[in-house]
């Protein structure tokens, strides 16, 4: 599993676009989001977390390691 702290991730289409981006990167990845901790945990299936990383930052967001 990979995690990111994404905390200008604050509105339900905030995370609906962090799902598809991630989604894009790696469309077979298990996706789940967190509001109230502005988490976002990843189970991939060939995506890197350099290229989850890059997705999300992609989509105009700030990710960080969690």
């Amino acid at each position: 599993m990979i995690a990111f702290q994404v905390s200008d991730m604050t509105t339900a289409r905030c995370a609906g676009a962090v799902t598809k981006a991630l989604k894009a990167a790696d469309h077979a990845a298990i996706v789940r989001v967190d509001m109230a901790t502005f988490t976002v945990e990843i189970e991939p299936s060939r995506a890197t977390a350099r290229q989850l990383s890059d997705a999300i930052k992609r989509a105009g967001y700030s990710p960080v390691a969690a």
